[in-house]
């Protein structure tokens, strides 16, 4: 059974490498890996505040020298920090991945000869959500765990919007509607709409869950109760 898990980088480094989140999450993950040899994991590396950071770095630099803002160079900063994020999570599975972390989820020859691949940021376009569903389209995987700092998808920005309510079932349909169909580099939203997209016509589900609780991700890689909100 092969599961994608795509790790949100404010998970992975929310300023900096979180290690009592990374040993935890290895830990029960490896756990799962070896209840069933059978079992495997594709690590799609988000890109988080590292990414935010050094986009932010570049727009004001173009504000006080008067450049044009080139957002498909920002694009390539955000890819940058995915590229680093995905190092350091191929790093701590050891021997788990034998393979290189993937650059590029569309390459023909994609090897996957351990139980965990990892993958970061592609190419401008789009965030690390459609590189997740370019990888289980590739590996038959149907079910792509998005794992960030919200544990729900809701009807609203609950940070701008206090009538907003949490969702535990969207259909794709709607999600879209409110996702939209455009994507900006850095854009914050549950599932990227160039993602959500392609897995809408894939058929495909997609798991919004908090990427913190540990006990909750290892209840959605054994099929069991969970909290988050189910896109499908």
């Amino acid at each position: 059974m092969t599961k994608i898990l795509s790790v949100g980088g404010s998970i992975i480094a929310p300023d900096k490498p979180d290690s009592d989140f990374l040993s935890k999450f290895v830990k029960m993950c490896s756990q799962w890996l070896d209840s069933d040899k059978n079992n495997r994991l594709i690590l799609v590396a988000g890109g988080g505040a590292p990414a935010r950071v050094y986009q932010n770095g570049l727009k004001e630099t173009c504000e006080k020298t008067g450049f044009t803002f080139d957002a498909n160079a920002a694009d390539w900063i955000g890819i940058m920090a995915t590229r680093l994020n995905a190092q350091l999570l191929k790093a701590s599975f050891g021997d788990y991945c034998k393979n290189d972390v993937v650059y590029n989820p569309t390459e023909e020859n994609l090897s996957f000869d351990g139980q965990v691949l990892v993958a970061s940021g592609w190419k401008p376009g789009f965030s690390t959500d459609t590189d997740a569903v370019y990888l289980g389209e590739k590996f038959d995987g149907k079910t792509i765990v998005n794992l960030s700092n919200i544990e729900k998808v809701y009807t609203d920005d609950p940070r701008k919007n206090p009538d907003a309510k949490p969702l535990d079932t969207i259909s794709w349909a709607d999600f879209r509607k409110m996702v939209g169909d455009e994507w900006t580099p850095g854009k914050n939203c549950p599932f990227d709409p160039i993602a959500s997209k392609k897995a809408s016509e894939l058929g495909m589900k997609v798991i919004c869950a908090g990427g913190k609780n540990i006990e909750n991700i290892k209840a959605i890689l054994e099929d069991k109760d969970y909290i988050g909100t189910t896109i499908g």
